[in-house]
């Protein structure tokens, strides 16, 4: 099964995956509570989940199945390339983690190693990375630093996108990836860092 908000990528995948011996898409879903609905219809045997959706992450639909349906293998398909959402995934139950980046042949050989009960995402592979990268902020984007420093002057997310003259979702979606980058459950804890920084470099 396949859940990822852009139908064209979403349909790219399948694509993918259908062409592959063995190998047979049985649904797809572009939002968490569909992905919810049509699993417990379908009981895949691998769910391929995108992070980033419109009613949430995929690590919501990870941590839900593995409640009702644990024998179903979740594998993140994702762009977001940095440890935190890594770490957040293996906590979650996730059995891999791959990059939009990655090749066909790929996808396909982690799907066919996870359905074989195979766990390619471990503590090991989580703790390397992170010992690379020091600061929890160096992944985000221009606009999600913009967002996070909005934050830390206390605005809404309807003051942030009156701001920068983008929609309250979007912010909602810039806050959502932000605190997963940077391991974080809840805005006041972006503002707390935020706060924390400023308070750091005006001591320096």
């Amino acid at each position: 099964m396949i859940v990822d908000d852009h139908e064209i990528v979403r349909r790219g995948i399948a694509e993918i995956v259908d062409r592959a011996d063995g190998l047979v898409v049985v649904a797809e879903a572009g939002s968490v509570a569909e992905a919810l609905r049509r699993a417990e219809l379908v009981r895949p045997e691998v769910i391929l989940v995108d992070l980033q959706l419109p009613d949430g992450t995929g690590i919501d639909i990870i941590s839900k199945l593995q409640e009702t349906l644990p024998s179903t293998h979740p594998i993140v398909l994702t762009s977001f390339d940095d440890d935190d959402a890594l770490t957040q995934a293996l906590h979650a139950g996730a059995k891999a983690y791959l990059l939009k980046t990655v090749r066909g042949a790929e996808i396909t050989d982690v799907v066919r190693a996870v359905a074989a009960g195979r766990t390619l995402l471990d503590e090991r592979t989580v703790t390397r990375r992170r010992a690379d990268n020091g600061d929890p902020a160096a992944n985000l984007t221009p606009s999600e630093r913009r967002v996070l420093e909005l934050i830390g002057d206390g605005m809404s997310n309807r003051e942030i996108g009156e701001r920068l003259g983008v929609a309250e979702k979007t912010v909602k979606n810039h806050i959502t990836s932000l605190l997963a980058k940077m391991g974080l459950q809840r805005r006041t804890q972006a503002a707390a860092w935020v706060a924390g920084q400023r308070a750091s470099s005006w001591r320096q």
